[in-house]
C-alpha cells in the first residue's frame, strides 16, 4: 500500500510531535492538532475523485487559470474540500487577486489546512494542503491583503462550495 508524500510526512512529524513554521510564519504542522486525519491508498481516491480532481488533489496538478468553477465566486458561503468535505475557507475572507484562481487571506481554523515545502517546477513555495486528508489545495504567497498580507491561491478543483 502506498501512502503520498503528503500523509507519509504528517505521519512523521505527529509522531514526532514537532512543529515547524515557514518563512512567513505559517505553522506547517496545524495538522498534528487533528484527530480525524484521512488516509487512503491512491486506488480508493481513484475511485473516489473525479479524473481531474484526482489530478489536482493527489498528484499535485493545477487547473489552468480563470477555467475554475470559483475564481469569479461572489456568493457568501463556505468552501469545503472536495475530498473529505473539511471546511477550509469562508468567503468573508476571499478577495479578487486578479490571478485567475480563488484566493483567501486566511483559512477558516488554524487547523483547516497544513503548508509544506513544495520544490517543484526548479523553486521554492509553500504548497497548502487539507490538514484532514493531505489533498493538494494550492499554494500561499506573502502577497495578500491585511489583516494577515497572506494570499491563499486555491485550485477550484480541490473547493466545494456551500451557499448561505
Amino acid at each position: 500500500m502506498k501512502i503520498s508524500n503528503v500523509l507519509l510526512s504528517a505521519v512523521l512529524l505527529l509522531a514526532c510531535g514537532k512543529s515547524r513554521t515557514d518563512a512567513q510564519g505559517i505553522d506547517q504542522t496545524s495538522n498534528n492538532k487533528r484527530k480525524d486525519i484521512i488516509v487512503k491508498t491512491n486506488d480508493e481516491w481513484k475511485k473516489e475523485l473525479a479524473a481531474d480532481v484526482y489530478h489536482v488533489m493527489r498528484e499535485k496538478g493545477t487547473e489552468r487559470a480563470f477555467t475554475g468553477k470559483y475564481w469569479d465566486n461572489h456568493e457568501e458561503g463556505t468552501y469545503y474540500c472536495t475530498a473529505c468535505h473539511l471546511a477550509l475557507f469562508s468567503s468573508q475572507t476571499k478577495f479578487e487577486s486578479g490571478t485567475g484562481w480563488p484566493s483567501f487571506y486566511e483559512p477558516i481554523a488554524n487547523d483547516a489546512v497544513a503548508v509544506e515545502s513544495d520544490r517543484s517546477f526548479g523553486m521554492t513555495r509553500d504548497e497548502v494542503v487539507c490538514a484532514r486528508c493531505g489533498g493538494h489545495l494550492g499554494h500561499v504567497f506573502n502577497d495578500g491583503p491585511k489583516p494577515t498580507g497572506l494570499r491563499y491561491c486555491m485550485n477550484s478543483a480541490s473547493l466545494d462550495f456551500k451557499k448561505e
